[in-house]
């Protein structure tokens, strides 16, 4: 407590006034000068019972303090009296508070980016190992048409490659707040007719059955081709999902609160434990017929919800998937 100058400085002052309240005191009469030292003492040790109390207080808040500058499990500092020292409280407690949740949220943060490079290195390691198994074999090759085959499977296998990084990197751009969406009015049909353009020759090979139910000169506010890449993301998975001979069907629906489009397939749709997963990084359904990474319907989400959308996934009540878009007027 002595080590505060401040305190030094007005126990000094308070030994000088009791000297020369005393010395009055005793100079007018004996009881009063006796009277003027009693209660001079009865204020200093009250004073310093109360600093001494405070001082202790500012002592436990200040180890508190030290255990959270050391990363050690955070405490509550709990309140006071109304008074200055329970401002001082009650701030230190709102910063602790706000010292745990980014704790928290940055341990989060390294284990998500611990799991991402861990599954980034596994869904990475299949085609390379494809590939290390296809380099012998060209290698070795003598028939020509054999050796063009085997250079086709090379080819897909760099393009997944390619696909899964050009991926990678766009949700990893999203997360760091990199991408900044240009917002402007959009025709939905042009823009639903720009997402399916990509998909004419899967289509027709696959014989699949597309459907296109939308109103004419209907707006939507958004970044016309982030949300176009997320619509065909979500086209992809439901190609890839119906094999041969599938049907898909796009509907919207244009109101006074909302513009929603909906894209169902008849597939087998999702098993009741994957529903809450479907958007989820790397996760892969058990009905999926292909050897997909898990990331298309993951980026598909984040666009659209840094667009101020929504997306959902359900089985419908016929048959198969739908995935519902919804952005609010």
């Amino acid at each position: 407590m002595f080590r505060n100058k401040e305190i030094r400085q007005f126990t000094f002052l308070l030994i000088i006034i009791a000297i020369f309240t005393t010395s009055i005191g005793f100079s007018i009469q004996p009881m009063a000068g006796i009277l003027s030292l009693c209660s001079a003492c009865f204020y200093s040790i009250s004073f310093f019972i109360f600093t001494k109390a405070r001082y202790k207080h500012i002592a436990m808040i200040s180890e508190k303090v030290d255990h959270i500058l050391h990363n050690e499990e955070l405490y509550y500092i709990s309140e006071s009296e109304e008074g200055e020292l329970s401002i001082l409280q009650n701030e230190i407690t709102k910063m602790t508070t706000r010292i745990q949740v980014q704790n928290k949220t940055l341990k989060k943060e390294k284990q998500h980016l611990a799991d991402s490079l861990a599954d980034i290195a596994h869904q990475l390691r299949t085609p390379l190992t494809s590939a290390n198994l296809i380099l012998p074999l060209l290698e070795n090759a003598s028939d020509k048409s054999k050796r063009k085959i085997l250079l086709r499977e090379m080819e897909e296998l760099f393009i997944q490659m390619d696909w899964l990084l050009t991926s990678l990197l766009k949700l990893s751009r999203l997360d760091a707040g990199i991408i900044h969406f240009q917002k402007q009015p959009v025709l939905l049909d042009h823009l639903l007719y720009t997402a399916i353009h990509p998909f004419q020759i899967p289509i027709e090979l696959h014989d699949i059955t597309l459907s296109l139910i939308v109103p004419k000169q209907v707006m939507i506010s958004c970044d016309e081709n982030w949300l176009s890449e997320a619509i065909q993301n979500i086209l992809k998975n439901c190609i890839e999902t119906i094999g041969e001979h599938g049907q898909i069907e796009i509907t919207c629906e244009d109101t006074l609160l909302f513009t929603e489009i909906s894209i169902h397939d008849n597939g087998l749709g999702f098993k009741k434990e994957e529903l809450p997963h479907v958007f989820d990084r790397f996760y892969r359904g058990k009905n999926t017929n292909t050897a997909g990474y898990g990331i298309g319907l993951a980026l598909c989400k984040m666009i659209i919800l840094r667009q101020g959308g929504t997306i959902t996934a359900k089985n419908h009540p016929r048959k198969g998937a739908v995935f519902s878009i919804r952005f609010p007027k």
